[in-house]
């Protein structure tokens, strides 16, 4: 079992950009006692994973916990981290002027989930996490979680690659500047969490050309990779060593943000954790 994971210092360039924006605000994670608690990783960020299928693991690990709680014996959080085919996604009330297609004639599959927020792009080269956690045992405030979400991803591009990321009023997710680096979409029933945030960090963005990317009509989408060759006297920076340093990084402050211990389980044992 482990707390933290070593840091791991690849050999990228940093980015220079200083936000002049002030709407990071100083974030402090709730400790609920002296031993952290425990949460299963099952880590597949090497892997395109099709959304449906991440989506009914979601659901049934959900239903297992509920279930878990029920009985007093929820002892662990849970943690998925993978990649996506080429995918669109709805929030609960999304709608369907934000979409720039005929949604019979979609580019890629689309979704409507039960998470919140608009319409979004999921693919190749993006970071997904889900984290399914029972917020009892955290603080049972859905603002709280959502910024500590942010906090994750805001730490690791200031940790690893000196990019001051930050928040904007009114907005969920990360930005650097006026472009949108990660976005985030939840859903929590009976205090436990899932679905969860998006990094871009070696994505092609072009699909992002046929949505409006959350509802947001005045603002764009960046990748970590774009900032980092944009800014630094670095080009073509190797997509898999970046990949690698910002999954590093991500883990590691995941497990900070939220003082968990992350036992990482073989692929497999995602299986046993479902339900059929």
């Amino acid at each position: 079992m482990i707390s933290t994971i070593p840091c791991f210092t690849p050999p990228l360039p940093t980015h220079k950009h200083v936000s002049k924006r002030k709407n990071h605000r100083p974030f402090n994670p709730i400790r609920v006692s002296n031993v952290n608690r425990r949460c299963e990783c099952f880590d597949l960020y090497k892997q395109l994973v099709p959304y449906n299928e991440a989506w009914s693991w979601q659901k049934s690990v959900v239903k297992k916990r509920h279930m878990m709680i029920d009985k007093d014996e929820d002892y662990s959080d849970t943690l998925i981290i993978l990649q996506h085919h080429p995918v669109y996604t709805l929030g609960t009330a999304s709608m369907e002027k934000y979409l720039n297609f005929d949604i019979q004639n979609a580019p890629f599959d689309l979704y409507r989930t039960e998470r919140g927020g608009e319409v979004t792009y999921h693919g190749p080269g993006q970071l997904v996490m889900y984290p399914i956690i029972n917020l009892r045992y955290h603080k049972m405030d859905l603002h709280w979680y959502l910024r500590s979400l942010e906090e994750v991803i805001i730490r690791a591009l200031t940790s690893t690659f000196s990019i001051k990321a930050s928040r904007l009023k009114d907005f969920t997710g990360v930005w650097v500047g006026n472009q949108k680096v990660a976005a985030i979409g939840i859903r929590v029933s009976r205090w436990l969490t899932y679905h969860g945030l998006a990094l871009n960090v070696t994505a092609d963005l072009t699909p992002f050309q046929h949505i409006v990317p959350c509802g947001i009509r005045d603002r764009g989408v960046c990748s970590l990779k774009q900032l980092l060759e944009t800014e630094s006297d670095v080009k073509n920076i190797d997509d898999a060593t970046l990949m690698d340093a910002t999954h590093e990084s991500l883990i590691r402050e995941f497990s900070n943000v939220f003082q968990l211990s992350l036992e990482c389980k073989a692929n497999a044992c995602l299986d046993n954790a479902v339900i059929s």
